[in-house]
């Protein structure tokens, strides 16, 4: 079987992009602040795009989607960085980490209705687990916080599932490329708000090692990354099936952070990660027979 054919390795490549930029995310932040990064990071997202649209010669979207779109690029990479942004300066890892965590939850609840989308009962226990999982990963030698940054880090996890949701929408007529291109370009022009503060920022910090960052983020964890996503979406039956791989995120990031900082796992880096892994296993189980069988 060519496993290029299914949406299982393209959505895990991205959740290993994705977890990539939590390690670099705060490597950059030694040079840049939360606003002007995000402007920075899909600055360079767009700047490598538009070369791979130009390569590739692909068309513009019609102007009747553009507001869909604009819907996409506003949900998963404008008001998502905002309130992402606001939420975390106010709230511990920890609690940051479980709240964005309902993002697979909140997309397969909101494609059940939206898309009449069905999970089976073992599926729905497999979340919770994977849920669970997320808990002790970040509690475990953690802390949880409560305060007002809860709402904002709610309002980002809605945000997201949104643009899953409409991804999921897009790829039915459009190309992942297309989708995910044109879905950064419209919210990187959103957060041109921060572009000032930006351009500033980057002047100061210029160097080899400041511009490898934003390289690694806004070409590998930003444009090619939300591309395999979209291919992932576009090869699924089920908006859930990809967006559950998120919950790896996590325990991924955990792992690289060993990797390239030297970070050691702690017990509930460990613990959680097994039962997240299982989760996944038990939600993805009939599939991956499936798949062993062809």
């Amino acid at each position: 079987m060519n496993i290029f054919k299914s949406y299982h390795i393209y959505a895990l490549s991205t959740v290993i992009l994705w977890s990539l930029s939590y390690v670099f995310s705060r490597l950059a932040m030694e040079f840049f602040s939360p606003f002007s990064l995000g402007f920075l990071r899909y600055a360079a997202a767009s700047a490598f795009l538009i070369f791979v649209v130009l390569i590739k010669k692909v068309r513009p979207p019609k102007f009747k989607d553009l507001p869909m779109f604009a819907a996409s690029g506003a949900a998963g990479f404008f008001v998502y960085m905002i309130f992402f942004n606001l939420g975390t300066g106010m709230l511990s890892s920890a609690t940051s980490s479980i709240i964005i965590a309902t993002v697979p939850v909140m997309t397969a609840f909101f494609a059940r209705f939206i898309y009449g989308e069905k999970l089976v009962t073992r599926q729905w226990f497999a979340i919770a687990i994977e849920f669970i999982g997320i808990v002790l990963l970040t509690l475990i030698g953690g802390t949880f916080t409560l305060n007002k940054g809860i709402i904002w880090l709610l309002l980002a996890a809605v945000s997201l599932s949104t643009y899953n949701l409409i991804q999921k929408k897009i790829t039915k007529k459009y190309t992942p490329l297309t989708a995910s291109s044109y879905s950064i370009f419209l919210g990187s022009i959103m957060l041109c708000i921060f572009a000032k503060s930006g351009i500033s920022e980057f002047l100061q910090a210029v160097s080899a090692v400041s511009i490898a960052y934003i390289i690694i983020l806004g070409v590998f964890s930003s444009a090619i990354a939300y591309i395999l996503w979209a291919e992932a979406f576009s090869k699924a039956e089920n908006t859930s099936s990809v967006s559950n791989y998120m919950f790896i995120t996590p325990f991924a990031a955990a792992i690289l952070g060993f990797v390239f900082n030297a970070e050691v796992p702690d017990n509930g880096t460990l613990i959680g990660g097994i039962v997240i892994m299982f989760g996944v296993f038990l939600f993805f189980k009939d599939s991956f027979i499936k798949t062993k069988r062809e």
